[in-house]
């Protein structure tokens, strides 16, 4: 739902939907709902309220940096005043202002009354369309969610699939829906086919997000015609990624970190925003329980390539690894755990509420870790031969 008409959120209120956003009880599109703004200004107020976090604890600290910045830019705009005016230098400063602000409040700028400038200048000006201004989000609909949790259905049971295969398995469920809808809603829940082939050299690297190497390779073992990766001991690699889970009301994410050679869970979170704070939570979380890996390895999702999360890795002295560009085999064990997560705990159950299903997947984990057999690890309990490990070696 889109924001009313001159409705302005104060500094407290905007606070107030982030710590309700902390909670998390509901779902981002639950909240927008409840206060009639956009999924997208929630996620800009919730990095922001992290961001500045730390200055409420230093409150001196942060005066004197501001009022030594206000010094130094005083400086620069005097200088700048003699080289070229003052009327320049005033609007040099409004358009670094107004880069820095989201389209919302780019929004709130634009006044339909102003005689003077029109409504298209004004909007060329402050760098949006003219159409955003009459958007309109809309809560996503009963259609929409029935689709995203068929689709997500689909690809847990057929991981291979592409969007032209689950397009076709929608269409003999009798769901009508295009080819392109099918292939936006898997890059919503950020899914795609898994099966190895050629890396393409087409990616552009963002300056301060690095791509990593792969470094799994060294752990292939041949199987038949195909090969396999494996771990020959825990604490050798650990592997890191997010999963959608679908929800009445919208939709949540759960973040965990597995260990390869047992299998066993060693953190996880769920949280109703993908952004990086959910996979540093979860390495942090981690880290602090258990001995550090010699290798963390996830795909090249931004939660993982921020600046957050490889920082982690680097101050602990773990070495970094990312699958291949559209290799999502290359951190099977994860993929694989996800999709036995879905089938055994998610899908057959009903959960009705964020406490439902976080209680629900914390029993499952329990259950997984220490009650659960695995093949791969001869038929034991993936923590229990975990934690043998750790008393073995401390």
């Amino acid at each position: 739902m889109s924001r009313k008409k001159g409705q302005v959120f104060s500094a407290e209120q905007k606070t107030k939907i982030v710590l309700e956003l902390l909670k998390e009880d509901q779902t981002i599109a639950q909240l927008a709902s409840k206060y009639q703004i956009t999924t997208k200004s929630i996620q800009n107020w919730k990095k922001q309220f992290l961001e500045n976090a730390a200055i409420a604890f230093e409150p001196a600290r942060a005066v004197s940096e501001f009022k030594n910045e206000i010094n130094e830019l005083k400086k620069e705009n005097d200088a700048l005043a003699r080289a070229l005016g003052k009327t320049t230098v005033e609007r040099d400063w409004a358009v670094g202002k107004l880069e820095s602000l989201d389209l919302s409040n780019k929004k709130d700028l634009v006044d339909s009354k102003l005689s003077t400038v029109s409504m298209t200048r004004q909007c060329e000006m402050i760098g949006i369309s003219r159409s955003s201004l009459y958007y309109k989000p809309k809560p996503m609909s009963e259609y929409e969610l029935m689709l995203l949790h068929r689709i997500d259905e689909i690809y847990t049971l057929n991981p291979e699939y592409g969007y032209r295969f689950i397009h076709r398995q929608l269409l003999e469920d009798g769901i009508t829906v295009g080819r392109e809808k099918v292939l936006s809603s898997m890059r919503l829940l950020s899914i795609s086919a898994i099966y190895p082939h050629k890396k393409k050299l087409t990616s552009i690297k963002h300056p301060q997000h690095h791509i990593y190497e792969y470094l799994l390779k060294e752990y292939w073992v041949p199987r038949g015609r195909t090969k396999q990766i494996h771990v020959n001991n825990p604490n050798e690699v650990w592997s890191g990624d997010i999963t959608y889970i679908r929800m009445n009301g919208g939709f949540m994410y759960l973040a965990a970190v597995i260990d390869w050679h047992t299998k066993a869970i060693l953190a996880y979170k769920i949280s109703n925003s993908m952004d990086a704070s959910l996979a540093t939570d979860v390495l942090k979380d981690a880290l602090a329980k258990y001995p550090k890996p010699k290798i963390f390895n996830s795909d090249q999702g931004s939660q993982y390539t921020s600046h957050e999360h490889t920082q982690i890795l680097k101050e602990s002295d773990i070495a970094i690894s990312m699958n291949g560009k559209g290799r999502s085999i290359d951190n099977i064990a994860i993929e694989r755990f996800f999709r036995t997560l879905k089938y055994s705990c998610i899908y057959i159950s009903n959960f009705t509420t964020i406490e439902e299903l976080k209680n629900g997947i914390k029993d499952y984990m329990h259950k997984y870790n220490f009650q659960r057999f695995h093949s791969s690890i001869g038929y034991q309990k993936p923590m229990n031969v975990y934690l043998e490990y750790v008393k073995s070696v401390a």
